[in-house]
This record gives structure tokens, sequence and C-alpha cells, in this order.
């Protein structure tokens, strides 16, 4: 999103080097400097009352931060940075000054600013508390009933990509699924949150010393800390590794990780983070937060009990619920007997309109050479995974089209054998007459009308 920035700068010189720094920003739209505080006042005085509106309710024609500089005149600058806060709130002050040190930066917050930038002006600490600024102005303006479509702060989608347990292609899934919303021009960021063993790394061919752990510690993450922290792949994708020793990892606890995943979707487009299958505080809180959670499953009767288990640990923790969790069928072929809508009746969540198709012999190449991001255009596991991302939003039309044969449709039919493995002891019901088999109900028969401990109506229970 867009943030709306007002400079409020006296000297020429200062100001177009203001100016010159704020251009720069990629997600800013700055306005030219006022000379004065006199007009400053009268430039946020006119954007609450748009169209004659009261100026208490007018917070949306307001911009989101406003940059003091220690020359302004004639009223000082701490003088109009109390005047500013007290009559626009939801606007969040930065002051710029020489004198940086802990008593004017004391006086300043005092005053009500948000922030204190240093001259000369560097880019990466003017960027940093112009976001910190924007951020603090978003939710202000929440509780003042804003509309929060129209603030800034993390704008970033955050997906989470989570496995009903080891070993069903959650990896694979969270790196086709960056690099298809790469492809669409979107800065993206790849998270490895598997903390213990997280193998992002190995399927993308990457060697690099920093990983999340180094942000664990950091209380103010700024954009330089964050760059040096961010792997920048020669695929256009951001990767923020886990660990190399993975007792390490629990150095990130959901303090941090919530802090790192805000960073990184006030920097990127899309965020996408593997969470691995063990659920620990880090990748918990990415999914609590996430506004798409993706878990992913292969349709076996182990898996599904596991995915099961998953969406009620999410419940039980109150980190999700299960109507907002999209499950993914991976490894679909047209034998398999356990369709995604059974899935879905099992987990009791939505299952992705493409399931990912069984084809291993594609992506063992690309998997033992570590080289991920070069799967054939043509494999049907990559079509699959670029169309869900589509289907996602993650990326355009353009990507639907690639999903060719790949996303195939599954068959209605499932036998009662695999229908019974999935419950926690024999299907009630009467015996079948001579000759019956798990077939002979037929679509509408009494074997595909039977309930039992996996009925729609009443969830399954595992032995």
């Amino acid at each position: 999103m867009t943030i709306r920035i007002l400079p409020a700068v006296g000297d020429p010189d200062a100001a177009r080097a203001v100016s010159s720094l704020l251009s720069q920003l990629p997600d800013a739209e700055p306005a030219p400097p006022v000379a004065d505080s006199a007009a400053l006042l009268d430039a946020l005085a006119a954007a609450t009352a748009p169209g004659g509106a009261a100026p208490s309710t007018g917070v949306e024609g307001l911009p989101e931060v406003v940059l003091v500089h220690e020359r302004i005149g004639p009223l000082p600058a701490l003088e109009l940075i109390r005047e500013v806060a007290l009559r626009f709130p939801a606007v969040g002050v930065v002051l710029i000054t020489t004198d940086a040190g802990p008593a004017l930066f004391a006086a300043a917050m005092d005053a009500g600013a948000r922030g204190v930038v240093g001259l000369p002006l560097g880019y990466d600490e003017l960027a940093a508390r112009v976001r910190a600024a924007a951020q603090w102005s978003a939710g202000v303006r929440v509780h003042l009933g804003g509309s929060p479509d129209a603030l800034p702060g993390p704008s970033g989608t955050l997906v989470t990509v989570t496995g009903a347990k080891g070993g069903v292609g959650t990896t694979v899934a969270a790196v086709q699924l960056a690099l298809a919303a790469r492809s669409a021009g979107r800065g993206v960021a790849l998270v490895d949150l598997d903390l213990q063993s997280g193998d992002v790394a190995s399927y993308l061919d990457v060697q690099f010393r920093r990983s999340i752990v180094d942000l664990a510690g950091i209380s103010d993450i700024s954009a330089r800390v964050l760059q040096d922290a961010v792997h920048d792949h020669h695929t256009g994708l951001g990767l923020l590794l886990a660990p190399e020793e993975g007792e390490r990892g629990e150095e990130v606890d959901d303090r941090a990780a919530r802090q790192i995943v805000t960073a990184l979707r006030a920097r990127y487009d899309v965020v996408i983070v593997d969470c691995g299958s063990q659920m620990q505080s880090a990748n918990a809180a990415a999914v609590e937060l996430a506004d798409v959670a993706l878990l992913v499953t292969t349709p076996d009767v182990v898996s599904v009990r596991a995915a099961k288990r998953q969406v009620r640990l999410w419940d039980r923790l109150q980190i999700r619920k299960a109507a907002d969790t999209t499950t993914v069928v991976n490894r679909l072929t047209r034998h398999t007997e356990i369709q995604p809508s059974l899935v879905a009746r099992a987990t009791g969540t939505q299952v992705a309109r493409t399931p990912v198709p069984a084809a291993y012999k594609e992506l063992q190449p690309c998997v033992d050479a570590g080289r991920m991001q070069d799967l054939d255009d043509r494999s049907t596991v990559r079509q699959a995974l670029w169309a869900l991302a589509g289907e996602l939003g993650l990326a355009g039309p353009s990507a639907a089209a690639h999903q060719g044969r790949g996303g195939r449709r599954p068959r209605a039919a499932l036998t009662g054998r695999k229908r019974r493995a999935l419950t926690a002891g024999p299907v009630p019901g009467p015996v079948p007459a001579p000759g019956a088999g798990p077939h002979s109900g037929g679509r509408g028969g009494p074997a595909a009308r039977s309930a039992g401990p996996f009925d729609p109506a009443g969830p399954y229970e595992e032995g």
C-alpha cells in the first residue's frame, strides 16, 4: 500500500534532499514540501475536511507520515510536533535533526513524535522510520474508525504451508508457490520456519551463513538488518533460511516470529512460510497471522488422520479455525480411493480445487540436484502447483494457464474398504446381501449412503 508523506522543510537544500530520498521509496507517495509551520497546519486541516466534512471524521484524507525539519519556523519544531499530535492524532510525525542524542530523542517522544532521523539523511534510516510511523498511524486509524482498506502497514500477503505429517511435500509446494508468485512480477520472500529440519536451502542449492536466528534477538528490524539476513536468490526470491544447527531454532520464539513476519510483509508483496509439520511457538504464530493457511496432505489414511489432528490442535490452541484453513491434496492419482471431497469432510477444512498429481519421477532429478527452480514447465506437478498459486491469488491468470494436464478431475467413487480404513472400528450397519461387494451399492446405493464414524454429519473418531 502507498504511504502518503508530507515533508515540512523550510530550507530549500534540505527540502530537495528529503524529496530525492523519498522518491526512492517504492511504497511512498511524497507530497511537495511545505515551507513553514503555518502551511503545514493549514494543509492538514484542509485534508481533514474534504467536501466540507467535519475535521474529526476526515482521517482518511490525512497523510500517514509528516516529516518535520528542525529548522522549520516560525513555530519551533517540538512545538509544531506537539500541535500536530494534539490536533491530528492519526498522523505519525518524524523529526529530522542534526542532534539525534538521547536528550532530544526523549523530548521529541514527549512532544508526540514517532521517530527521529539524524542528519545527514541516509536512505535506510529514513525508510525504516517512515515505515514504522506509517504502521503506527495505521493502527491508530483503525481505532478511530478509519477504513482499514485504505491504510498502509504490513501489506504483503502472508501464506503459510504446513504439512499434516513429514514427507507429504510441504517444501516442494512452498517453493513452487513462491516461484509462481515471482513469475507474476511480485516481490516474494520464502521463509523456512521448519527450524530444526528445514530443507529450503537444499531444494534451491543455497549455501548462506545467515539465517532467521540472526533476527531473533533484534528488537527493531530495520531495512538494512533485514537485507543482511535475507539471501537474494538468482530466481528473484528473497530467502530467509532455517539455521544449520537445529538446536538454535529454539531462539526464535513467537514474539520474534511475529516481528520478522511483519517486517517481511512491509517489504515484500508475498511472504510464503514453510512451517514444516511440527508445531512450535514460532510457526504457530505465523499460522495465526496468515492470510492463507495451507495444510498439505496425501490421500492416504495415515496422512488424513494426521491432518485431522493438526486441525484439532490449531483449534484447541486458538491458532486457527478449520473453516479458515485450506487443505491441499498432494500425490493424487486416477486410482486414489480417498478423494478430496472425503478429505474435506474428515478435516472440516476447505480443500483447494487444484489437487497435485503423483509424479515423483518428474521431481527426482531436480530434488537430487537441489535445483527445484529447474523443474520442467511440462511437469504435471509444476503445472498443478502454479495453477494453485493462481487459485490463491498469488499469481495472475497466466499461472493458471500452466495447469495443462496437471489438474486431473478426481474420481467420485470410493470403495467401502478405504472408507472403513479411515474409521476407528467397523462401520455399523446391516449385513450385506450375499454376493454384494464394496461397490454393490453403486453411486446411490446403500454402501454410498451408509452412516458411520466417518460420516460428514459426525467426524470420525480415531482409535
